[in-house]
């Protein structure tokens, strides 16, 4: 294609400066995970093939030395090419063979091999198998290291809040409106079950991505490659990893389709419906502080209102929110990246991993800051609680197996149009003795009906 300048200072080739000269769409370059799983699979890929006969001893040294410095995060800026940019992701596969040829220059000078970035960097494989299975290495080891701590550590102080709140009794609400009573520990357990939920969701997630293109090639035939390729790749990308990659089952599903990552959009898209309800309950049952439920006290972690001294908002709940919907948008976006394979390759691939990479980070970090900034310093206002329950109409729930339902209707109807407690107005009629109409009006066994003794 003729010749081409590149900046003196960079160590990318005529591919890269082509592709950025091509693609100044967004700024947005690929995630920096993501450069890594290449390094990787260039660093095991110098190995297979030396062990093959395909690679001579000096250029496997070469590859792998630098293979491994951007596996460590060194050289980013060598890597400039937009998200958008060709589908298959072949801009940057280039743009790491080449910054692996020019630094190796740089380590050996004139006294070593000169590597080329097809015949030696990029041998037995093709952007169309390295970049899928980049994409696949790169969300797992993010799902499994980042996602799953964040989650397992709000599991944890859920799960904490849960006993420390398992005798405050309070009132349930369904559709916004007063129901029976519940305690707030057993509120917190549900929390922190869809947490737990969250955890195995990433779990799943892993798994659905251990499958590799790798070995594949240019269509999924293996062309170009030796027949062990695949086998060997995965072997060396599990010994560097510790998880479990194997080859696809079927090469050309693994190129032509994303249906995988699609399905793990889907997990995520779970995790952020657990997440949102979670932070909408806790800023519902910490508004106010006067005018609002004000079950919860909220962490002030800053001043809510330029005008307004000494308010405080839900803020940790409202990043959360924010964060739920952005994933929500970028899950979608990952759902139409997956219609969109035509025939043996799906084009989408650079945005797909930016998408998921984008995802996964930013629901750790909020789920880490909210676990730290508002679950953890979340305290309950018990007095307030057990007045509300003390006060709710649906009390009389425990008066129906005694009284039946109809009579215990009218008995609310009473006691809402008259202002009397539940308590007076079947004294009042004298239905049942004071002693009965005590022990069926307790809050805190209504929410332990089968058991003596509350527990989360």
């Amino acid at each position: 294609m003729g010749e081409m300048s590149v900046p003196d200072d960079a160590l990318w080739g005529a591919s890269t400066q082509r592709a950025v000269l091509n693609f100044p769409v967004s700024g947005h370059t690929l995630p920096a995970p993501f450069l890594r799983a290449i390094g990787l699979i260039k660093l095991v890929a110098a190995q297979v093939n030396a062990d093959l006969g395909l690679l001579d001893e000096p250029k496997r040294v070469l590859i792998q030395r630098v293979a491994r410095e951007i596996i460590d995060g060194q050289h980013v800026a060598q890597f400039p090419v937009d998200v958008f940019q060709t589908g298959s992701g072949t801009s940057t596969n280039m743009n790491v063979n080449e910054v692996i040829v020019a630094r190796a220059a740089q380590l050996v000078g004139n006294d070593g091999p000169i590597l080329h970035g097809h015949d030696d960097v990029n041998r037995s494989q093709s952007s169309n198998d390295v970049i899928p299975s980049a994409l696949h290495i790169s969300v797992a080891l993010s799902l499994a290291h980042e996602l799953a701590p964040a989650l397992a550590t709000l599991a944890t102080a859920l799960h904490g809040k849960a006993s420390e709140f398992a005798t405050v009794v309070k009132p349930g609400r369904t559709h916004l409106m007063d129901a029976t009573p519940i305690t707030l520990g057993q509120e917190f357990s549900g929390y922190a079950a869809q947490m737990d939920k969250g955890c195995e969701r990433v779990a799943r997630a892993v798994t659905l991505l251990s499958e590799l293109a790798i070995g594949g090639t240019a269509l999924g035939t293996g062309l170009n490659a030796p027949a062990t390729f695949d086998l060997r790749m995965c072997a060396g990308i599990n010994a560097e990893t510790g998880l479990r990659f194997h080859p696809a089952r079927n090469h050309f599903e693994a190129q032509a389709a994303r249906d995988d990552c699609v399905e793990v959009a889907g997990q995520l898209a779970a995790i952020v419906a657990s997440l949102t309800k979670l932070a909408n309950d806790l800023r519902l049952l910490g508004s106010g502080p006067r005018a609002g439920l004000g079950e919860l006290s909220l962490p002030a972690v800053q001043p809510g209102s330029s005008i307004m001294p000494g308010k405080v908002n839900p803020v940790m709940s409202e990043m959360l929110i924010q964060v739920g919907l952005y994933v929500q948008g970028l899950m979608q976006t990952v759902i139409a990246c997956g219609r969109e394979g035509q025939l043996e390759l799906n084009a989408t691939l650079p945005l797909l991993a930016y998408c998921l990479h984008e995802s996964i980070h930013c629901l750790s970090q909020g789920a880490r800051l909210f676990c730290a900034r508002c679950v953890i310093p979340l305290r309950a206002d018990s007095a307030h609680c057990a007045e509300l329950a003390g006060h709710s109409l649906m009390l009389v729930t425990a008066l129906t197996p005694r009284l039946g339902y109809d009579l215990a209707a009218a008995i609310a109807e009473q006691a809402q149009a008259t202002g009397l407690s539940l308590r007076a107005v079947v004294l009042q009629r004298g239905l049942l003795t004071p002693e009965e109409v005590d022990g069926l009006l307790d809050p805190l066994a209504m929410a332990h009906p089968h058991r003596t003794a509350p527990r989360t």
